[in-house]
């Protein structure tokens, strides 16, 4: 009886794997079917989606080619019309607002725009450009940077079409954009997802256009630049290592896109195969679980395991019930695998919410990379301790200031993560933050004061040269006189808020003291942009004021001096100061006049009536 019950049991499982397989096999075979539909699909929208990418960029040209078309250029090397021409078509170009520029056929630049630092002429960015114009084609170039007044780094790009003179080509007109804030980079942004990026990627192989912006510049895989060489038309699939993890990437190339560019989209194998290979799995793993008969085991190992777990965490969860500070305990991956209620409750959300979510989708988008890098180097770190401040987002997107406290605990079993205590103090941040913003800062007028006017000048004199504008206020101690002091603070302000709107958006504009501002305009070499920049305040001052109820009419007596750079700051503002005296001793600025009930009290130019 024994013998027959264990040959129906060894029946039973040859059966059992012969059912199995079988099962395996035509599965298998499913499988080979379905990647191929799979396939097939991907590279349809990979390349309706190139195509999209090209016409958009192709728009863009035919922007610049219009407007190239209904302009009659001079085209002499620093034609004033012709700046002026290109500042303009800058200024409402919804494609082009970074700038624009004339050059020659060769290359040479005959007139650019000033607004913004263009790429330098021997960019080897321009070179595919020219290539792609002398083929008849609208220029692209490939990623150019430049460094902004502020020093920060900026990824552009030049489109560039011919200026057709007679039917000839006299001229080429070039258009610059910031690759972060095209259409087509919010565009390729919306296609952002967690289980693939897209690109587009240039001759070189350098990201123009990316789901992940922290991608724009960088370069793509050798093995998808080299499939861009080996298939210059056409759609490919490549396949590669990333580290340890097998990838697959999508290459789109040829007249879809302009510029020899070339679409990009790159994902892990696993989630690539995922979606086709999931339902292939699951039967896999019946199957498997059939045979399996262990895996009873297994669960009531399980089982016991989180009965454990669980009573660990209920003992976490009564040290921490009560705690003022918000406590969490963070894996490997960021994620949290225990908060403190403190913590739901302070960010105003539901009890138990938190678990499970990344601790970096909380901190503020401007603090996070910050964050990620802080949390790595703390994971490298054994029993490492780490202090910072940072913004995190409650339920409603406000941000509030936290002080963090994080401990690598990774290595003790009765914990394995990162510990982490927070407290809120946003109030003494905005304190510290008030205090040092009214250190700088006038109180009246809310300009910056003299002495951040002078941190300013001396920072700028260390790298280029600065016009500085003395402005003293013509007629202003009568308004006093006539008017009162509050009235004086109110002419004050509304001065200040009109020579804020009249400077430019890189100027710094300070009040000094009583009625002076100070204007510094860096990277002014020349007396005629000062001296107009001159103009336009004492015209701005001139205009008349209406305080508590009365017209007031003043004037402003301009001095003006060009300091070079490595000039001594204070110098530069004594010698700006005596040339405002100079105007002053001659007149001031105007005549200015200011009402007295029903009169008008004129009042003189000499510095003793101010």
């Amino acid at each position: 009886m024994r013998l027959r019950n264990w040959i129906a049991v060894v029946v039973s499982v040859l059966l059992l794997v012969a059912v199995g397989i079988v099962g395996v096999l035509v599965n298998r075979s499913a499988l080979r079917a379905a990647d191929t539909v799979h396939r097939a699909d991907s590279r349809a929208l990979a390349v309706n989606n190139a195509t999209l990418a090209g016409q958009m960029q192709l728009l863009s040209a035919k922007a610049l080619s219009e407007f190239a078309g209904s302009h009659s250029f001079g085209l002499g090397p620093g034609q004033a019309a012709d700046r002026l021409a290109l500042e303009a078509y800058v200024r409402k170009s919804a494609v082009f607002p970074y700038g624009a520029a004339l050059t020659a056929p060769d290359g040479t630049v005959l007139n650019a725009t000033r607004s913004n630092p263009l790429p330098d002429p021997s960019d080897p960015g321009y070179g595919v450009m020219r290539a792609q114009l002398l083929a008849g084609k609208p220029g692209f170039s490939s990623l150019m940077s430049v460094y902004d007044g502020t020093g920060r780094k900026v990824a552009v790009e030049a489109v560039a079409v011919p200026v057709r003179v007679g039917g000839a080509v006299a001229a080429v007109l070039v258009g610059y954009y910031t690759l972060a804030e095209t259409p087509l980079q919010a565009y390729t942004a919306k296609l952002k997802s967690d289980l693939h990026r897209t690109m587009v990627i240039d001759t070189t192989g350098v990201a123009l256009f990316s789901s992940d912006t922290d991608t724009i510049g960088a370069k793509a895989d050798p093995a998808i630049v080299a499939a861009v060489k080996a298939h210059p038309s056409g759609s490919t699939f490549v396949e590669y290592r990333d580290g340890k993890t097998d990838m697959i990437a999508i290459v789109v190339t040829g007249d879809v896109l302009p510029g020899g560019w070339a679409y990009v989209r790159i994902q892990t194998m696993a989630s690539f195969d995922g979606a086709v290979h999931s339902r292939s799995q699951t039967i896999n793993v019946t199957l498997l679980a059939m045979l399996l008969i262990g895996a009873v085991g297994i669960s009531i190992l399980g089982y016991r395991t989180q009965v454990q777990r669980r009573r660990a965490d209920e003992k976490f969860q009564a040290l921490f019930q009560h705690a003022p500070d918000m406590v969490a305990v963070l894996d490997a991956d960021g994620r949290v695998a225990f908060s403190s209620p403190s913590a739901a409750s302070v960010l105003h959300f539901p009890a138990g919410s938190l678990q499970g979510s990344s601790v970096f989708e909380l901190v503020h988008p401007d603090d996070r990379q910050r964050m990620v890098d802080a949390f790595g180097r703390l994971l490298g770190e054994r029993n490492g301790v780490l202090r910072l401040q940072t913004r995190i987002l409650n339920s409603a997107g406000s941000a509030t200031w936290f002080e963090f406290t994080a401990s690598n605990q990774m290595h003790n079993p009765a914990l394995t993560g990162i510990v982490i205590n927070a407290r809120d103090v946003s109030e003494n941040r905005a304190f510290q933050e008030r205090l040092a913003h009214e250190a700088q800062h006038d109180a009246l007028t809310g300009l910056p004061n003299r002495r951040r006017m002078q941190d300013a000048l001396s920072s700028s004199l260390r790298q280029e040269s600065v016009a500085v504008l003395f402005v003293d206020l013509d007629g202003f101690k009568p308004v006093n006189d006539a008017h009162g002091h509050e009235a004086g603070d109110e002419l004050l302000r509304q001065v200040a808020e009109r020579l804020s709107a009249c400077v430019r958006s890189n100027d710094v504009l300070s009040r000094v003291g009583g009625d002076e501002f100070v204007v510094l305009m860096p990277g002014i070499t020349e007396r005629s942009d000062a001296d107009a920049m001159s103009e336009r305040v004492r015209l701005c001052v001139e205009r008349p004021f209406y305080v508590l109820g009365n017209e007031v009419t003043i004037g402003a007596s301009v001095g003006v001096h060009l300091a070079g750079a490595a000039d001594d700051p204070d110098q530069a503002l004594r010698a700006a100061d005596h040339a405002m005296y100079a105007v002053k001793h001659r007149g001031g600025g105007r005549a200015a006049t200011i009402p007295e009930q029903r009169t008008l009290i004129h009042v003189g130019r000499h510095r003793a009536d101010d």
